[in-house]
């Protein structure tokens, strides 16, 4: 029998595993601070964008033909009838600019959506110009210079007066490719070139990964070679991002002459950067097998193939999959390998394969971010919201998914 610590170490023992525990708490409390920050501030910011200026004004749909109308042209008049003591032309041309370059395409759509519109006359609401949505939403003030002139000020105040000033839900930012006018700049051009890159990037790494995954921990002798091979994929998950988008430059477009800022080709750079990640995940995912399982199938008399494909592949594709899923939320907020490869290009129209020209989130918010309107800072930071968002879900799924078909032994 030992005698008992003296009382003085224990109580120094027992302080410093308090002090311990204060500076775990201590850091996850800062740690967290700082995300709630960097959240709440994107928030703030981009939130603005979520909402857009609409006037509304009395329009005369007096056009024979969609192809025919000036849409522009209906746009202003119903301006101009608002103020009709405005009869400069100089004037004229700074009124209508309070009026976003969209409207007529607006009014186009109308038109087309519903003929029944020619001949009539309807009070419509139309986006406003990016200025003057700035300075409806208090970014531009009286007094303190930028691109609204006093006069501009006090048509939009006359406006509001009237009621003929209202801020919408800015469906245009879901609805729409890039733009050269904020207002009328979306982000679903982005989202779909995302979706068809990772489509291609899911579709060669995944099963590329599992098989490689399957032969290195299941069937690969044991030798220098193996060995090797596991070390370079190990380095190979540690590499700069840009790498990759050099080997795409330099293999996928020089040499083999694939199309340039295209979903197919960000996705075999995507899949090259992924596939060791998924591959690491996956022998990691078979480790976590019991032996047990591999041993009672190989004594009733199922062969080694029948082994791995019927007991082995089943039990492990769960962390497979979330192993995929990860390496797939990484691949989605990367930005330099796609810059090498040309997809930083300007997209007005929606991708519909993996041929098109398109870009990627990541690559629109770089866009925007370096763009001098200020409009642009809420939709830079909206459609970081919109990125952090869709990264959460798919780490969520991941979770999901491995406690729903995880398995304890």
């Amino acid at each position: 029998m030992t005698d008992a610590a003296p009382p003085t170490r224990t109580k120094s023992r027992r302080a410093a595993e308090r002090r311990f525990r204060l500076y775990g708490a201590a850091s996850i409390v800062m740690a967290l601070g700082a995300l709630a920050i960097l959240l709440g501030t994107m928030i703030a910011q981009g939130w603005p964008a979520f909402v857009q200026t609409h006037l509304g004004l009395d329009v005369d749909f007096t056009v024979q033909a969609p192809d025919e109308a000036n849409y522009r042209a209906l746009a202003r008049r119903a301006l101009y009838r608002e103020f009709p003591t405005v009869t400069q032309r100089r004037d004229k041309r700074r009124l209508g600019k309070l009026l976003s370059d969209g409207a007529e395409y607006q009014l186009q759509d109308m038109v087309l959506a519903e003929p029944g519109l020619r001949g009539t006359r309807r009070t419509v609401w139309l986006a406003a110009s990016d200025d003057a949505d700035q300075y409806n939403k208090g970014h531009i003030r009286r007094g303190a210079g930028g691109r609204l002139t006093s006069a501009q000020m006090g048509w939009l105040d006359e406006l509001a007066g009237r009621g003929a000033v209202e801020r919408r839900f800015n469906w245009t930012f879901f609805t729409s490719g890039d733009s050269r006018e904020p207002e009328m700049a979306g982000i679903w051009g982005a989202a779909a070139g995302s979706l068809l890159t990772m489509a291609v990037a899911l579709l060669l790494a995944f099963p590329l990964g599992v098989a490689s995954a399957l032969y290195l921990e299941e069937f690969a002798p044991r030798n220098r070679l193996t060995d090797a091979i596991e070390v370079n994929i190990n380095n190979l998950a540690a590499v700069p991002s840009i790498v990759f988008g050099l080997l795409g430059l330099a293999v996928f477009l020089n040499f083999f002459g694939m199309p340039r800022s295209a979903p197919l080709v960000g996705g075999m750079v995507l899949a090259l950067m992924t596939l060791p990640t998924i591959i690491i995940a996956g022998r990691a995912a078979l480790q976590a097998v019991p032996p047990s399982i591999r041993e009672a199938a190989l004594g009733i008399g199922a062969s080694p193939m029948q082994v791995v494909l019927h007991h082995v592949l089943p039990l492990a594709f769960p962390g497979m999959l979330t192993g995929a899923i990860i390496g797939a939320a990484r691949a989605l907020g990367e930005t330099a390998p796609l810059l090498m490869i040309g997809m930083v290009a300007f997209i007005v129209d929606i991708p519909e394969g993996v041929s098109d020209p398109a870009t990627v989130l990541p690559v629109q918010i770089y866009l925007w971010a370096d763009s001098p309107e200020r409009a642009f800072v809420e939709r830079t930071a909206a459609a970081a919201v919109v990125l952090l968002g869709f990264l959460i879900a798919m780490n969520l799924a991941a979770v999901t998914l491995r406690r729903h078909f995880e398995r304890r032994w």
